[in-house]
């Protein structure tokens, strides 16, 4: 599929740009792809034969570098500026494919777009249809912003997610796996101007929710954390997230903290959102065991039945992770919403 037509001119000048954000991705991850000497040679105005080795370059990187790899690398790289991010989506664009890694770059790159161009503040009330279509103007166009009714099963998904009070109760909802299910159903669909800007919607609104659930559970944990320790207990039997059967609450509540400020975590990567789940639900545990006082040691074990619904594979939306916990601006600059 081609979403935007292709200018040899400004399709050059695009290469050029991107050639050391890919470069550096081919690093970073040993893709060991070798460098195009086509672009090597930086020529201003390439002959047919540098264009064409220059989109196979491209193409092989592309066909190489998974989705969470882009995502890593987008989340805690400072070499890509807002121009560079309009110009790696608009090449993914261009090249766009019906397949799901293919989408799931393209859903990536729209959210992570309109994250950047967006108010840090924005009210959840005024990100409309309306509202993102004019954002992701610049690289969709003009777009109808009427939302296909075989997409209408998006706001339900997304009240049923606000209406969670908890990242278990997040994750057992469904309302991931939903998401998920609604976007590869669409399949070429997806790019549909109109349905773009409707999952960028729903994603960039699913993240807030996500992000004000971790917030909020880490939180929980490091209340609970300390309400143990003034009723005598200081070490939790928390082998069930992965920690020690008699794991200190001070160390767990420096791991917590930490996790506050740089939680490299993604809906993709389940097992990081378990361990969180479990945590809190040993500690929720704990503190109603010695809520008359007497002092004992909690056993997750017994509260594991939480999390026992699977978090693996609730992929497809992205998650910052930067200091300032912002789930709206990519560089992370930002308080969280």
């Amino acid at each position: 599929m081609n979403t935007l037509a292709a200018n040899p001119t400004r399709e050059w000048k695009d290469a050029r740009s991107l050639y050391p954000i890919y470069s550096a991705l081919n690093r970073e991850f040993v893709i060991d792809v070798p460098p195009c000497a086509a672009l090597d040679e930086n020529a201003d105005i390439p002959d047919a034969g540098s264009m064409q080795a220059a989109r196979q370059w491209f193409a092989d990187l592309d066909q190489r570098i998974a989705v969470h790899q882009l995502r890593q690398f987008l989340q805690t790289t400072t070499l890509v500026s807002d121009q560079d991010l309009q110009t790696l989506l608009e090449h993914h664009l261009r090249n766009a494919q019906s397949g799901g890694e293919y989408r799931d770059k393209v859903d990536f790159l729209l959210v992570q777009f309109f994250s950047h161009c967006a108010p840090s503040r924005l009210d959840d009330t005024d990100v409309d249809q309306a509202y993102v279509a004019q954002v992701l103007e610049p690289v969709l166009g003009a777009a109808d912003i009427t939302v296909p009714e075989w997409l209408s099963g998006l706001e339900d998904v997304l009240n049923s997610a606000k209406a969670c009070g908890s990242l278990s109760e997040l994750l057992q909802s469904g309302a991931l796996d939903k998401g998920r299910q609604i976007k590869s159903g669409a399949a070429e669909n997806y790019f549909q101007p109109a349905a773009m800007i409707a999952f960028t919607r729903f994603s960039f609104l699913m993240r807030r929710v996500f992000f004000r659930l971790m917030h909020q559970d880490l939180n929980m944990i490091i209340d609970g954390l300390r309400e143990l320790e003034t009723r005598g207990v200081h070490t939790l039997d928390c082998r069930r997230a992965q920690f020690s059967a008699e794991e200190p609450t001070a160390r767990l509540r420096m791991i917590c903290q930490s996790w506050k400020v740089m939680f490299h975590a993604e809906y993709s990567s389940g097992q990081p959102l378990k361990i969180l789940v479990d945590l809190r639900s040993a500690v929720d545990t704990a503190l109603a065991k010695t809520a008359g006082g007497t002092a004992v040691r909690a056993n997750a074990a017994a509260a594991g039945a939480s999390s026992s619904g699977s978090s693996e594979g609730h992929a497809e939306f992205d998650v910052c992770s930067a200091p300032g916990w912002d789930p709206d601006n990519g560089s992370g600059s930002q308080e969280t919403t």
